[in-house]
């Protein structure tokens, strides 16, 4: 037997629908869709059902199509309440005009309407989640039901672009009963998510579905979204977490972002964080705390690649494996004698390039721009400017190398001036 085409109707079109039993008596009219959230979201698990005595919940089993376009009861006690309700998401009230995060497009929209489709599994009609209605198609359906008639609203409807997201890449965030956020996103899709492209999802939320994809993270990718974000957002993102939890996303970062997000808190809650932090981690970030912001030495970071000057190119693909900070920041490896003293620096691809036994000091360029600590960083501008380059080593006053300032640290300090 062949199974039929999946007919598609949309969640507006549903609402009202007279339910009969199998006697054709009226039963209540539908109320709201239930669905499953998680590895089986979108099923649909039942059919909120108005009645004359209040608000019934079917089993999606019970429930099957008539030709006439109405749904009707298997059997005369279909009527029962459906079983840990916080495990379900409600269609009208949980989604409706709420907003969603779009997984594949990697932005936040507005819910106008859903379209389900019935599908046959075996002898038994589903009715399933396909796609969230996102554009105008969604909207001209709800504004107009009930003053077009039913076919004549759905033609008219079809005129409208579809934008519509299919449910696979929609990560819901949706209220519980007691009208706090819960979250159902797949942790491990938010993660591959570029943490740029997080930060502006972040940006267009509401404050509470903000906290819940936020409070969501894990340590690494949070760091990672924090350094993204503007100050007074990255405020916003840690005001409800305690110092321990800051503390935890503060040690993942790069040490002098991490001193740019502490350097915006009072003072009470920078030493309270602070002392949360691992004693390496914190001794990074507070000798950074000491700088002036706009300088070199306050916008440097202190994790990068360095060797001695007799090092091999194979130890020195070796320290890069190594490596704890962020690879991608990565650029040069640097030449550090035994008194931290600066001698050269060899560009990644002349090091990729090069023998495995060759040396690292034959391959360094013969002169390395540097820069105090003191530089202002509009003469850091046009430094990088000046040399074309991707990163500049900070040396303090007996040449040792302390730092190192990054070109997108440069880049986001000209935006800002902009």
């Amino acid at each position: 037997m062949n199974q039929r085409t999946p007919i598609r109707v949309s969640l507006t079109a549903l609402l009202g629908t007279p339910v009969t039993d199998a006697h054709g008596q009226l039963r209540g009219k539908l109320k709201d869709i239930v669905v499953t959230t998680g590895p089986d979201g979108g099923r649909v698990a039942g059919i909120a059902l108005k009645t004359r005595s209040g608000l019934s919940i079917v089993p999606s089993q019970e429930i099957m199509e008539t030709p006439a376009g109405t749904l009707e009861l298997r059997s005369a006690e279909a009527l029962a309440p459906l079983k840990d309700e916080g495990s379900y998401l409600f269609l009208q009230r949980d989604l409706i005009d709420r907003q969603i995060i779009d997984i594949n497009g990697r932005k936040v929209v507005r819910v106008n309407d859903v379209d389900l489709e019935w599908t046959d599994q075996g002898a038994v009609h589903h009715l399933r989640v396909a796609e969230v209605e996102v554009g105008l198609r969604g909207a001209f359906r709800r504004v107009f039901k009930g003053v077009l008639p039913r076919t004549r609203l759905e033609s008219i409807s079809r005129r409208f672009i579809a934008r519509a997201i299919p449910w696979q890449f929609v990560d819901v965030i949706e209220p519980d009963p007691a009208r706090r956020v819960k979250l159902r996103i797949e942790h491990e899709r938010l993660a591959g998510i570029h943490p740029s492209e997080l930060a502006d999802i972040l940006e267009d939320l509401a404050p509470a579905e903000r906290e819940a994809v936020f409070t969501s993270l894990n340590q690494e990718v949070a760091a990672e979204t924090l350094e993204e974000v503007e100050p007074k957002l990255q405020k916003a993102l840690l005001e409800k977490l305690d110092e321990e939890r800051i503390a935890d996303i503060v040690e993942e970062m790069d040490p002098g972002a991490a001193a740019d997000l502490l350097s915006e808190l009072s003072e009470e809650q920078s030493d309270a964080i602070l002392e949360e932090m691992e004693p390496e981690e914190r001794q990074e970030v507070e000798e950074l705390l000491e700088f002036d912001e706009d300088s070199a030495a306050g916008c440097m970071t202190t994790e990068f690649v360095y060797l001695g000057v007799d090092a091999t190119v194979a130890q020195g693909v070796q320290a890069l494996r190594s490596f704890d900070g962020d690879p991608e920041s990565v650029t040069e490896v640097f030449l550090l004698d035994e008194q931290r003293m600066l001698r050269g620096a060899i560009p990644l691809a002349r090091l990729v390039m090069a023998q495995p036994d060759s040396h690292l000091n034959v391959l360094a360029e013969p002169r390395v721009i540097s820069c105090p600590p003191d530089m202002k960083q509009n003469e850091l501008a046009e430094m990088f400017d000046k040399y074309n380059l991707h990163a500049l080593p900070v040396v303090d006053l007996h040449g040792r190398m302390v730092g190192v300032v990054q070109a997108e640290r440069v880049i986001s300090f000209l935006r800002e001036k902009l």
